[in-house]
């Protein structure tokens, strides 16, 4: 069996990312590994084999941030390929992005995410976070889908 390289892969990785509402503040994570290394994001990881996307995203949340989540609804996918400067694949992924609905669990960082917490809505523009992310979720609140 062959495992696919998240670096110059042979085909996409698929991935999965929650949008983790609790009132006026959402759940975000500091990537702990390219690409974004050290930008804040949605928690979210890789799919491994033999769970589904749904599966996945509980896990990856819980992994990054210690909180359990359920996903309520799929508000999108998109490819997200990063090249390289002469034009290669470094990364390519497939991602699913949720809506999840909080359950229960304190923020806890983990190895992947070396920092993860709730941040104030109002307070986004505090952080180092990725400008399509950023846009992402002003789309997601204002209740459009993200393209």
């Amino acid at each position: 069996m062959s495992v696919t390289s998240r670096q110059y892969p042979t085909r996409p990785i698929p991935g999965v990312a929650g949008v983790i509402l609790d009132g006026d503040r959402i759940l975000l994570s500091m990537r702990g590994k390219p690409p974004s290394e050290g930008k804040w994001g949605l928690p979210g990881g890789a799919v491994e084999v033999g769970e589904t996307v749904e599966e996945a995203l509980i896990r990856e949340v819980l992994e990054e941030t210690g909180v359990t989540v359920k996903p309520t609804r799929l508000i999108t996918f998109l490819d997200s390929i990063h090249r390289d400067d002469d034009g290669g694949v470094r990364y390519h992924y497939v991602l699913f992005e949720y809506l999840c609905e909080y359950v229960s669990g304190e923020v806890s960082p983990s190895s992947d995410a070396p920092d993860a917490r709730w941040v104030n809505l109002g307070e986004l523009d505090s952080l180092d976070i990725m400008p399509s992310t950023r846009r992402f979720i002003e789309k997601v609140l204002a209740g459009g889908a993200a393209s």
